[in-house]
């Protein structure tokens, strides 16, 4: 059995939206003020398990703390400029068990965003 390659694009934007519990066009919203990466495939923007990361971070930042895209971009600098990749790791996978543990009502406050 061959292992997953992560940095494979493999999920377009809906279904992400989907994952997430989140509207399309609040991540393509995401995607427009230069959140993350923009995507640019001849047919279709797919995105990797590693862009769900970061897109799944930048909408937690934006819905459920509040951060403006001008503070999201800070914070996503400071990841990409100021961490290894060891210590970034870990830091998402800590973000994505907070992100796992938000509750329903708290996704429906989301989509309010």
């Amino acid at each position: 059995m061959a292992l997953l390659n992560n940095d494979k694009d493999i999920l377009p934007i809906n279904s992400i939206a989907e994952l997430l519990s989140a509207k399309p066009r609040t991540l393509k919203m995401y995607e427009d003020k230069g959140l993350f990466p923009k995507k640019d495939s001849a047919n279709k923007k797919l995105y990797s398990i590693n862009d769900v990361n970061i897109i799944a971070f930048v909408h937690y930042l934006a819905s459920v703390k509040k951060i403006n895209a001008n503070g999201i971009k800070y914070i996503l600098d400071m990841l990409e400029n100021n961490m290894d990749e060891n210590n970034k790791n870990k830091f998402l996978a800590n973000v994505e068990t907070t992100l796992e543990t938000i509750s329903g009502t708290d996704v429906q406050d989301i989509e309010s965003f």
